[in-house]
């Protein structure tokens, strides 16, 4: 469970236990003018789209990976539909 953070970090920005570990988490409203590439779902979070930023605190803030939000949510639920590109037909995708 991740929880809000009072005194010095900003009210974006959340810690908590998951897996284990202690993780930092921060809102961004992805306004950097760089894309990146979410672990969740291995697609590319384009540049001005809002998403999570998060990162186990033990390793610091050059670990962070930067998240879809809807896939920092459901990282619990583990990955039962087959990943593929926007470019993959629906029958390609299938196995």
């Amino acid at each position: 469970m991740l929880r809000r953070l009072r005194g010095g970090r900003s009210p974006e920005e959340s810690s908590g236990v998951w897996r284990g570990e202690d993780w930092a988490v921060r809102q961004v409203a992805g306004a950097g003018g760089k894309a990146y590439r979410c672990p969740g779902c291995e697609q590319t979070i384009p540049s001005g789209v809002p998403h999570v930023v998060a990162w186990r605190e033990h390793q610091g803030a050059q670990e962070r990976r930067h998240w879809h939000r809807a896939c920092w949510n459901a990282r619990d639920r583990g990955r039962a539909r087959a990943k593929r590109s926007r470019t993959t037909t629906a029958a390609e995708g299938r196995s």
